[in-house]
């Protein structure tokens, strides 16, 4: 699989339908109603901002909204929904901006597309830069868990399953790399879609370290929109910073 890989660009014609299944579209508004409160009445930027899938009903709250995406198919589906959102296509690792930001935020674990640890720190390095004094980064992303891998690779067997749709994930471990390269076989009715994908995982403590790394301190995480503590069960984790206070 090429680095090169735009998720975007393999995901934008099934995505909304995709993210309906996944469960994505009905949380959009727990997600919303977490983002708000860092921003209400102020600005926000968000990072792999697709179709505007939490950006949209954002923006609807009053909160002004702008993106980044390096997806030009996603960007058009986002347009097609509004016109009030201003995004461009570009790399969320290395980015610059004149605006200043309440919150800056990364969500459905965009973050892990960065597939080196020097593309996540550059990432958060230049969030830090984009927001303002007061501002804070919220970032989601699965915890992960690699049990059982036999021999570096694993096979979900049913990942999503309904009446005409069946959802089989494929994967391969590189621990060195820290990379999962996945392939998710996608079955509805007679028919057979294959989507491949590679992140790079990262635990909630490495998180951690390389955002002080860039000035930033978590202030607080949680395990889901509905602000659900955080613990050893968790799957996924909503983390919040700010710049790291002055001793």
């Amino acid at each position: 699989m090429s680095d090169e890989l735009i998720y975007g660009e393999i995901y934008a014609p099934i995505y909304e339908e995709y993210t309906t299944l996944r469960g994505k579209i009905a949380e959009a508004d727990e997600t919303v109603a977490f983002l708000e409160r860092y921003c209400s009445g102020g600005n926000a930027l968000e990072l792999g901002i697709g179709d505007g899938r939490v950006a949209v009903p954002l923006s609807e709250r009053g909160v002004k909204v702008e993106g980044i995406d390096n997806s030009c198919s996603m960007l058009k589906l986002l347009a097609k929904r509004t016109d009030v959102i201003k995004a461009w296509q570009g790399d969320i690792a290395h980015f610059r901006s004149e605006q200043r930001y309440s919150m800056v935020y990364c969500v459905y674990c965009t973050f892990t597309m960065l597939l080196t640890r020097e593309a996540q720190i550059a990432c958060l390095r230049s969030a830090v830069d984009a927001l303002d004094d007061e501002g804070v980064l919220v970032i989601e992303l699965d915890v992960p868990g690699w049990n059982p891998f036999v021999g570096g690779q694993k096979t979900t067997t049913a990942r999503l399953v309904d009446h005409e749709n069946t959802m089989v994930n494929v994967a391969v471990h590189d621990p060195l790399n820290q990379n999962l390269i996945s392939t998710l076989l996608w079955f509805s009715g007679t028919s057979v879609r294959r989507f491949p994908q590679r992140r790079r995982y990262v635990y909630h403590q490495e998180l951690d370290t390389m955002a002080e790394c860039v000035g930033l301190e978590l202030t607080e995480r949680w395990e889901d929109w509905s602000r659900g503590a955080f613990t050893e069960r968790s799957e996924r984790h909503i983390s919040v910073y700010r710049r790291r206070s002055s001793p």
